[in-house]
């Protein structure tokens, strides 16, 4: 094994890092750090609760309201006149347990308070869980 001892001339310094001290301090405190971590952390002992198989219960077929661009509703593809009449069609599924959910597809072009009017007539209702659905997205190229 050689060692670079520098130039010919005795008094001239080594203009290299000597990193060995370096890389044994950091791996004694990672020991220390590895050793004192358990400690540190200490837990309160509860008695936890164990889980017990339910069966599941059959959900009720999913509701879809669709709203086109134009504003019209449709309830399960059939169209509906106005909020009040989708508010009566909403409240005897309201009443079913479970609920059944409503899935509100808008079209893209469809104003924000056509939507909104389709969820003022789902919570006036009765209905608790309504979703949107929307087209999943293709990875369309950045503009």
């Amino acid at each position: 094994m050689s060692m670079s001892v520098g130039d010919s001339d005795e008094g001239s310094a080594i203009a290299e890092i000597n990193t060995t001290p370096l890389v044994d301090v950091m791996l004694v405190l990672l020991i220390i750090f590895l050793i004192t971590i358990p400690i540190i952390t200490k837990t309160v002992k509860l008695t936890l609760p164990k889980a017990v198989n339910i069966p599941t219960q059959t959900k009720p077929e999913n509701i879809t309201v669709s709203v086109t661009d134009e504003g019209k509703m449709y309830w399960n593809g059939v169209e509906v006149e106005n909020t009040r009449a989708l508010t009566d069609l909403v409240k005897p599924e309201a009443i079913k347990v479970p609920q059944p959910e409503i899935h509100i597809r808008g079209d893209v072009g469809t104003l924000y308070k056509d939507i909104g009017k389709v969820i003022f007539g789902i919570q006036r209702g009765g209905i608790i869980r309504v979703g949107f659905i929307t087209e999943p997205d293709k990875g369309t190229p950045l503009r």
